[in-house]
């Protein structure tokens, strides 16, 4: 019983020094303020994207879908748009680099154009999109591949200065599943993010954002683990994101369905951000927002 007091204790411990660390990015001169948590609301160019909503499309959306959208997630608190043209669920199927462009750029533009205040992030793998996505007034980079699928991504987030979002992923989103297999889950991915790091430092590149990758190459059992130590990924010395909405291991947990896991969505945001997450990324902003609010409350007293 002393033991496990003692666990219970040192995980309190944890959890109170885990958002001790602030920082303030900076992308095109905007000051990017992560001192307090905030939200980054999906937006999915794609067709085969794992959850079916407003933030997902059957066909190549209009400017006007887009925008809408957009004016949706700012109006309910956003803080960060994410705009992807290439679905990285589970077994999705490949995308060419022009068609992920002509889903991509157009949305980036017209976005930068009718909401300027608007932080744009763009969630791609691929260098070419990402320099021509700055280029039409984005402000970070989304990588789920940190690097590992365009070796030219390092070095050009390092040309263009600009926020870089790394993720933890072994394979592709083809490949993935065959691959969840860990010695210590926790330990091999703090080495695969201390060899990024390295590797991006080496070329000047310093504004990271560091995602463990939740269902990406990892279990339920793997996920559930990696939110469980969340706070250990503050050693990296970089502000976390975490990315649980709607996806499998809340809904497989729950033996439900991605349409009915915006109340488990919720819970393990709670939990994310007791834990020090710094950015959520959502399908749903305005429950996010409410949970930073109230668990901010809770730290507060």
């Amino acid at each position: 019983m002393t033991g496990k007091n003692t666990d219970f204790q040192q995980n309190i411990t944890a959890l109170g020094t885990a958002s001790v660390q602030k920082f303030t990015l900076h992308s095109g001169g905007r000051l990017i303020d992560l001192h307090t948590p905030k939200v980054m609301g999906i937006i999915n160019l794609t067709p085969d994207s794992f959850y079916q909503s407003a933030s997902r499309y059957n066909e190549l959306p209009s400017t006007n879908q887009v925008l809408k959208e957009a004016e949706k997630h700012l109006l309910e608190g956003a803080y960060f748009l994410d705009l992807g043209g290439y679905s990285s669920r589970p077994g999705a199927e490949d995308v060419s680099e022009k068609e992920e462009a002509d889903r991509v750029l157009p949305a980036v533009k017209a976005l930068a154009k009718e909401f300027p205040e608007a932080l744009i992030s763009v969630d791609t793998f691929r260098s070419e999109i990402t320099k021509k996505s700055i280029g039409e007034g984005a402000h970070l980079i989304n990588d789920i591949s940190a690097g590992q699928l365009d070796e030219r991504m390092f070095e050009t987030i390092a040309q263009l200065q600009v926020p870089y979002i790394l993720m933890h992923l072994k394979g592709t989103p083809q490949t993935m599943q065959d691959l969840a297999n860990y010695t210590n889950l926790v330990s091999e991915v703090l080495s695969y993010f201390s060899e990024k790091i390295t590797l991006l430092k080496q070329l000047g590149a310093n504004q990271l954002i560091i995602d463990p990758g939740f269902g990406f190459a990892k279990t339920l059992e793997h996920n559930y683990e990696l939110l469980n130590r969340f706070q250990e990924l503050h050693s990296l010395g970089y502000p976390l994101l975490a990315g649980v909405s709607r996806k499998s291991m809340i809904y497989k947990a729950l033996d439900s369905t991605p349409s009915e896991a915006l109340n488990g969505t919720t819970v393990l945001h709670t939990i994310a951000l007791q834990k020090g997450a710094q950015i959520l990324r959502v399908h749903d902003v305005k429950p996010a927002v409410e949970a930073i609010k109230l668990v901010a409350k809770l730290q507060a007293n």
